[in-house]
Order: C-alpha cells, then sequence, then structure tokens
C-alpha cells in the first residue's frame, strides 16, 4: 500500500483544511486606520481681569488694524519683516485700561502670554501702553509675507525692542490680563 502523505503533512492539511489552530492558520485583515482627526481650529484667548474676554480665530484677527514690524533677529543674523495685529489693540478691545484709564489701581496689572508647550513671559500693563512707552508688540501671524510655519505659529509675539528673544513666544494661544490685589 503506498502512502500519499506523511503523517506530520497530514496533520497540517487536516489543520488547514478544517480551519483548527495552527502555527499556519491566517489571521483577520487589520482594519484599516481611523483617519486623524482634524486639527482645531487656532484661537487666541484673551482671559482674566478684562471686560470682554475675546477668543479670536485667525480670520478675526486678519480682519483687525494690522501693523508691520521690520527687525533683526539677533540669533539668525538676517532682517525680518512681521506683520500682526498691536497687542495694545487686542487688549483695547478686550477693555483693559489703557491710556488717561491706565492709573491708580490698574497700574499693578500685568500680561501673561503662553504658548501651545507651556512656556510664558510676562508684561507689565504699562509696558505695553503707548502713554507709557511705545513697545511695539504684536501678535503676528506672518512673517516676510507668509503665515508662520508650524515651529514658529500660527501666532508668534514679537517684542521688536527687547535686547533677547526670550519673550517672543511661538505658537502663541492665550493672554491673561492680572490685577494684584492690595
Amino acid at each position: 500500500m503506498r502512502r500519499f502523505l506523511r503523517p506530520p503533512l497530514l496533520a497540517v492539511f487536516l489543520s488547514l483544511s478544517l480551519g483548527a489552530p495552527s502555527c499556519f492558520s491566517q489571521s483577520a485583515p487589520a482594519p484599516a486606520p481611523a483617519p486623524a482627526p482634524a486639527p482645531a481650529p487656532v484661537r487666541l484667548t484673551i482671559t482674566g481681569d478684562v471686560e470682554h474676554p475675546l477668543s479670536l480665530s485667525l480670520d478675526d484677527l486678519s480682519k483687525m488694524p494690522r501693523t508691520t514690524l521690520k527687525v533683526t533677529n539677533p540669533h539668525e543674523k538676517k532682517d525680518e519683516t512681521f506683520e500682526g495685529v498691536a497687542l495694545s489693540e487686542l487688549l483695547k478691545q478686550a477693555g483693559v485700561p489703557q491710556g488717561a484709564k491706565l492709573k491708580g489701581a490698574a497700574m499693578p496689572t500685568y500680561v501673561i502670554a503662553e504658548a501651545a508647550d507651556g512656556y510664558r513671559v510676562i508684561f507689565s500693563l504699562a509696558e505695553l501702553d503707548a502713554d507709557f512707552q511705545d513697545s511695539g508688540v504684536i501678535v503676528a501671524d506672518r512673517m516676510d509675507g507668509k503665515p508662520l510655519n508650524d515651529n514658529a505659529g500660527p501666532l508668534r509675539l514679537v517684542a521688536p525692542h527687547d535686547k533677547r528673544l526670550a519673550r517672543w513666544i511661538r505658537m502663541l494661544q492665550s493672554i491673561k490680563v492680572v490685577t494684584v490685589a492690595k
């Protein structure tokens, strides 16, 4: 009598044909990965001791009075042109005291600017007011005529008179106004 299949091969054949588990069984194809969620729309919030808290989109900012700054970046030793909205204009829209109203109890007020990565800096409210000094601080959304790249933007706080760039916040997402109580 002739053997058609040897016993080990017969076991493999039977396990494959009968669907029994074996080292040769195939698993079901993996489901297709779910598409990545769309990124949340960019918003700049202005909160704290303000009359009118704001949540502004890039489109909202593009419709506000624009300011252009030409600065020399000391790190890269090159000239850059930033476009955006003056921080004082944004504070004005939020109802923060400015000009003649910035006196007395409003003087110990400061502004915390925070980036998406948690980096924060502080400005006194007086240093952002044109009646005290011309700081020229802007919330920029463009550099050299183009939208800011993902590494720097989409929003960047630019303080053109600072000798160091430590308060030039990349990926700006919020501004909080705080008045120090007695």
